[in-house]
């Protein structure tokens, strides 16, 4: 390589070629906590995703080709972008946070701020290009600056999910990134600012001071921000809140009612949760000839243990929940040990936080009474769980006498969705399917499907526990499923169609 007047310093081109990684670094991390937050707001992840990477990837475009206006002053139009970027980026978490709280405008919000960012990060790498191609032939240019970029943006998949997400939360990891992005402009700024006129140079320092005062501030508010809009959002107050590496957990507690939220989706209230939790329990194991080995696919809160744990004759429990936060949760709190009666310190108890489909496919133990209390399939991770496939894999771990019940969201609401589910049931082979329902004030009408292999007389369901709700008389009334949540032709679920997941948006969006 031979060297001229022109030719920028190695350390010169060292800062150009970090520039770039940490480019990539931002551009996806971006992306991810736009589609996250979207993802945690509206539901359906697949779609969150798909309109982010899809609207970005075009302005992104609509930046390079935009890119071509720019002749001169490259260093200083790279460092402006840089300094845009920073702005934006850090902001677009918080404004979307605020955008929610006026749910007409979420989505313009979230639609401009993509456009913003791709314009900005389409312009970054062809800038980024004709500056080194002062240094590097055009071959050796091109393989830096996109091996680098790629590099970067392989880094942020893993950063993200691992460290950023669950020590973060994706509030204060969008003003991480916006600060990231003030590092780029700060260090080319030092290094090249002999190249960029002195007016420009105060502009760039100026802006760079009011936009690092303003990020600073904003990442040390920003518990204090996240608790206010939290409290603004939940009718009560917020008495705990944490963004794990798989989901956000929050607890409000209005008098005697906590309550617990799962990505902004209620899972109970301490008032009414007795109802939900006797009516999936309670059936299952009165019918139950053998009751020695049961298995509890979410539950991570310990409320389905602590009803199990009133039939002495149960020897084993396990329960299978991915989010160790969780589970930790409800072994430790002292809100939660008081609802779950300290259920998760019984010896007879095993937990795992595994994925419940892994788990199901690995393990070697059949089970008399398989409970699934997982969240509802609003998002394609935990439509899968909803499946054909799931269930036939749940049939096959079943006990020759063993029972399967589910949740099976409202029958009321989400009709489309709750036979979906019983059609599932019957498509995964079993002989039987058992739907039933209950109200719950918390949640309003509830729907729950059991399923066997051999046939149970649901008519004759005796029940031999202390409950504060339940009784023979409400058993036979849950089977009864009045004319107005009846629904035919109704298709099954698959990992292939995940119709369940059609179903249930459908079905809550009209009633939100």
């Amino acid at each position: 390589m031979v060297e001229n007047k022109n030719t920028l310093s190695s350390k010169e081109a060292l800062i150009l070629l970090l520039s770039v990684f940490i480019v990539g670094f931002c551009t996806i991390i971006y992306e991810l906590l736009i589609g996250s937050v979207s993802s945690y707001f509206l539901g359906d992840s697949i779609k969150q995703f798909s309109v982010v990477i899809g609207l970005t990837m075009t302005a992104m475009g609509l930046g390079t080709l935009i890119s071509r206006l720019i002749n001169k002053n490259l260093i200083y139009c790279f460092i402006f972008v840089e300094v845009l970027l920073a702005i934006i980026g850090g902001l677009c978490v918080p404004v979307l946070y605020f955008a929610y709280t006026i749910e007409t405008i979420y989505y313009s919000v979230m639609i401009l701020f993509l456009l913003a960012i791709g314009i900005l990060i389409g312009l970054e790498i062809p800038l980024l290009t004709r500056i080194m191609e002062k240094y590097y032939d055009l071959k050796n240019n091109i393989s830096n600056v996109l091996s680098l970029d790629y590099l970067g943006a392989f880094i942020a998949t893993i950063v993200f999910p691992f460290i950023l997400l669950p020590y973060l939360g994706v509030f204060e990891s969008s003003v991480l990134a916006g600060f990231l992005n003030l590092i780029v402009a700060i260090m080319n700024f030092y290094w090249f600012k002999d190249k960029i006129l002195r007016k420009k140079s105060v502009k760039l320092v100026c802006l760079i001071i009011l936009i690092s005062v303003f990020l600073g501030g904003l990442f040390l508010c920003s518990k204090e921000l996240v608790k206010k809009w939290e409290n603004n959002i939940f009718e009560d107050r917020v008495i705990f809140s944490k963004q794990t590496r798989y989901q956000k957990l929050v607890m409000t507690k209005n008098k005697e009612d906590i309550r617990l939220f799962i990505d902004g989706n209620v899972q109970f209230s301490s008032i009414d949760e007795y109802r939900y939790h006797e009516l999936l329990v309670h059936i299952p194991l009165s019918l139950a000839k053998n009751k020695d080995n049961i298995l509890v696919l979410g539950g991570g809160d310990g409320l389905a243990a602590r009803e199990i744990l009133k039939y002495n004759d149960v020897k084993n429990i396990t329960v299978v929940d991915l989010d160790k936060e969780m589970t930790d949760l409800a072994k430790n709190n002292k809100y939660f040990t008081k609802l779950n009666q300290n259920s998760f310190h019984n010896k007879k108890i095993e937990i795992k936080n595994e994925d419940a489909f892994k788990f199901i496919e690995n393990t070697d133990k059949f089970y008399d009474v398989i409970i699934v209390d997982l969240p509802d399939p609003n998002n394609s991770s935990l439509a899968r769980l909803y499946s054909r496939e799931f269930y036939k894999i749940l049939k096959k771990k079943l006990s020759f006498h063993g029972i399967i019940v589910t949740q099976a969201t409202s029958p009321f609401f989400s009709t489309e969705a709750f036979w979906c589910i019983n059609e599932s049931l019957k498509a995964a082979g079993f002989n039987h399917t058992y739907p039933y329902h209950i109200y719950v004030p918390s949640f309003g009408d509830w729907g729950f499907i059991m399923a066997s292999n051999l046939k149970y007389d649901i008519n004759n369901i005796n029940i031999n526990v202390e409950t504060k709700f339940i009784d023979n008389e409400v058993v036979l009334n849950a089977f009864k499923l009045e004319k107005d949540v009846q629904k035919d032709k109704i298709q099954y679920s698959t990992l292939d169609r995940p119709k369940i997941l059609e179903y249930y948006l459908n079905g809550w969006r009209y009633w939100n």
